[in-house]
């Protein structure tokens, strides 16, 4: 007799059906929800797993050896991927970030990277492919990653002091090797390296001057993220939250910043350069990015959908519900049953999660039932 896997993890988050009798239309490159912010970045993650325990991401105490992961045959093939990836970018993405978990755990990524690079808006134009990571892996794939059409990478750290980042990633892995990855991301040429610190009141505070200093003129963008509310596991309180301002503040003091003006519509990060002798920004110190999805929502201009690593589409960070996109692909329906759908459900959205965090119920607001971080990506 041979044991069945059952995929728990499938029904630990709400499910929606994906629309079916939605009207034909042809897509305009340009879909707009009912706030009329466009769909232009989709998020994809790529393995529900990951090598570390981060506290806010993946603890320990749930994410254990015996946590039901999702069966390899549960998730989306590169070529699903890469199917919908096409479709998306009909309706106006442009912008492709792969995620996990740690995304360098899926095996044979290079090749679903090159699958991706190989698409073209209808303008002709190539995609940005960009990944982030946790960096363990990078010195191994780097290059390999480069050569398949990677753009740009993120990764991880949350401080330089070792004891600090062995304790926060729970698995002791030694800050030196993320370190080193990041040099062999360089060294690959993979361009706008940018780094996030997750910042959290009790944790590594301390660690905040020393990263700036270690970054300021590397040619790595380093970013702040306020510790947010995701998920159900991470036992998130406001007092652990450091305002991004007092982050500015502090930097500001030893290392003059003047703010800059965004890249891009729907950018999450505030940019602040680095100022130099004249006080204006001196282009060889850098930058710094600060990421404050709590204290200053940036829902408004949002342009980000979220396909999880079974299929599922989701259209917040901070969604307790996704959209089955994989039934779709497995019931044989076309591109334009598949397209149409897409159409639909990001035509519908309302989603504004964290505008409305401070006039939400406790359990809601503390994302009991939300789905986590590490499942569709952050």
């Amino acid at each position: 007799m041979v044991d069945r896997i059952i995929p728990l993890v499938e029904q630990r988050y709400g499910v929606l059906q994906a629309p079916l009798n939605t009207l034909p239309s042809t897509p305009s490159g340009h879909l707009l929800d009912q706030r009329a912010r466009p769909l232009h970045d989709l998020r994809i993650s790529v393995t529900d797993r990951c090598n570390f325990r981060c506290a806010y991401c993946m603890p320990k105490d749930v994410f254990s050896k015996d946590y039901p992961y999702l069966p390899h045959q549960a998730l989306l093939s590169f070529e699903e991927i890469t199917r919908l990836a096409r479709l998306f970018t009909a309706h106006g993405v442009r912008k492709l970030r792969l995620t996990g978990g740690e995304p360098l755990l899926r095996k044979d990524l290079d090749r679903l990277i090159a699958q991706l690079a190989a698409l073209r808006t209808p303008e002709g134009d190539a995609l940005d492919i960009t990944l982030t990571t946790n960096g363990s892996l990078l010195r191994r794939k780097a290059l390999q990653l480069k050569k398949a059409g990677l753009k740009r990478v993120t990764v991880s750290l949350d401080g330089l002091d070792d004891a600090i980042f062995r304790s926060m990633n729970d698995v002791d892995f030694p800050v030196a090797d993320v370190l080193d990855g990041i040099d062999a991301a360089r060294e690959a040429g993979l361009s706008d390296i940018k780094v996030n610190m997750v910042v959290k009141r009790s944790t590594n505070v301390d660690q905040i001057l020393p990263m700036a200093r270690h970054f300021r003129g590397s040619g790595v963008t380093l970013r702040f993220i306020e510790y947010m509310d995701v998920g159900a596991t991470n036992g998130w309180c406001m007092d652990e939250v450091l305002p991004s301002a007092e982050v500015v503040k502090l930097l500001h003091a030893e290392m003059p910043l003047v703010q800059l003006e965004p890249t891009s519509l729907g950018e999450t990060a505030k940019r602040w350069g680095y100022a130099g002798a004249d006080g204006k920004h001196d282009a060889s110190l850098g930058e710094i990015g600060v990421i404050s999805s709590v204290t200053q929502a940036f829902c408004g201009d949002c342009s980000r959908a979220r396909l999880s690593t079974e299929g599922r589409l989701y259209l917040c960070l901070f969604a307790d519900k996704g959209w089955d996109l994989r039934q779709l692909l497995r019931t044989d329906a076309d591109d334009a049953t598949i397209s149409n759908a897409i159409a639909h459900i990001w035509g519908q959205r309302t989603d504004r999660y964290s505008e409305l965090r401070a006039s939400l119920p406790a359990e809601s607001a503390q994302g009991r039932k939300r789905v986590e971080m590490s499942y569709i990506g952050g």
